[in-house]
């Protein structure tokens, strides 16, 4: 295996529960050249020649941290994961990311949060349109265990996921499920 390859020693939960991670996270694009699927980051992304980009849609994701402009990959969304990164829980921006991928760009692969996520972010981020999560936060880890993923069943804003409306105000909405 590649030194430019990650192994991730965080758990991948989905809706669905836990299950093995088939990603690995690379640095560099030398990757490519081996089995497997892998997450690139944006610049690495960006300088793959197209025709490469093009053949391995299917086992290609790219990771975009919190300051990278999305608009980049607008055109190049045919492949299959994006991540975006949490690396502090003070940094929002990865959820109007994970909420524009669904809405304006109508994304279809999987959408992962990678890094700081925690237990009161998952809820919204569900909301939102991620389907994926590397978890490391073992308070988030020991609820999804236990099966329980947290969240009000109130909420005030609209989002990628359509909610019930809630009684007599059509601004309140109550948790679907």
């Amino acid at each position: 295996m590649s030194e430019s390859i990650v192994k991730n020693a965080t758990r991948l939960w989905t809706p669905t529960g836990f299950s093995e991670d088939e990603w690995s996270h690379a640095e560099s694009a030398d990757a490519l050249s081996g089995n497997g699927r892998f997450i690139l980051p944006l610049q690495v992304f960006l300088d793959l020649d197209p025709a490469v980009r093009r053949s391995a849609k299917e086992r290609l994701g790219v990771l975009l941290q919190p300051g990278d402009q999305l608009e980049k990959i607008a055109d190049l969304l045919e492949i299959s994961l994006v991540a975006l990164a949490f690396p502090a829980f003070s940094d929002g921006r990865s959820f109007s990311k994970g909420e524009l991928l669904r809405s304006r760009y109508r994304f279809e692969g999987a959408v992962r949060a990678t890094g700081q996520v925690l237990v009161d972010q998952l809820p919204h981020m569900l909301r939102l349109g991620f389907d994926e999560f590397e978890v490391a936060n073992p308070v988030l880890l020991k609820r999804l265990e236990e099966g329980r993923t947290g969240g009000l069943p109130l909420s005030y804003q609209p989002t990628v996921k359509p909610e019930a409306k809630g009684p007599r105000y059509s601004w309140r909405r109550v948790r679907a499920g």
